[in-house]
């Protein structure tokens, strides 16, 4: 994958990685929503930044609003729809870097790779949590590796491929483990979240085939963390 750096747009607030008539790639800050949520405050999100400058750029995926990194949107309905298509049919790989709690043994194997298939469901009685599901968890696959260990600060620094695309999926699945991430208010125990400003998750790579060209692009951020 090739190295992205930001790049400024017109607006000001909005960080531009790559544009063509058909795609962007938007490098999304941690604390900002992708989608605009409920209520009045919650308006301000990068979908609208982009669209304020892109008038017909238009949401395919979403980035839980702690995390950061790599954020694709389309240019037109038509090129949405491809790319949705796209996203459900798995042809889209994406991957993220982690740090998580704990040390985390390599998984045993020549690629270094391992996988975690645990069902995931909503926590009905904590919304919008969700948790693992034998019973009611639709089937959920996360490929991760090790990078680095931090001994100092007895953390595991992750690559994580989510094969599936749960709502939360890459927390929920660091938790079950018993690794969850640094800085989660959600998924990690007090204690853990103390350990970060932030949630240290940050989406790093995206490879696609160009919905008009047919061209690979491959597109890679490195954590700000």
């Amino acid at each position: 994958m090739s190295e992205l750096s930001g790049e400024r747009a017109p607006s000001g607030d909005l960080a531009l990685l790559y544009a063509d008539d058909a795609l962007l790639v938007l490098d999304k800050p941690a604390g900002l929503l992708s989608v605009p949520g409920r209520g009045p405050d919650k308006q301000d999100c990068l979908a609208v930044r982009a669209q304020a400058v892109f008038h017909d750029a238009l949401v395919v995926h979403r980035l839980d609003m702690a995390t950061s990194g790599l954020w694709l949107m389309a240019r037109g309905a038509n090129v949405q729809r491809q790319l949705s298509i796209a996203f459900a049919q798995r042809a889209v790989q994406k991957r993220y870097v982690a740090v998580a709690a704990g040390y985390l043994a390599a998984p045993a194997g020549d690629d270094g790779w391992g996988q975690i298939d645990l069902p995931i469901a909503a926590d009905w009685p904590n919304r919008p949590l969700r948790r693992v599901d034998y019973d009611q968890g639709k089937p959920s696959t996360t490929r991760w590796r090790v990078l680095s260990y931090d001994d100092r600060a007895g953390t595991t620094r992750l690559e994580l491929e989510p094969v599936t695309g749960r709502s939360h999926q890459l927390r929920v699945h660091l938790q079950a483990l018993g690794h969850p991430i640094l800085g989660d208010p959600w998924y990690a125990p007090a204690a853990v979240q103390a350990l970060a400003p932030r949630l240290l998750l940050h989406a790093s790579g995206l490879r696609l085939q160009h919905p008009l060209s047919g061209k690979a692009l491959d597109f890679l951020l490195p954590p700000p963390f």
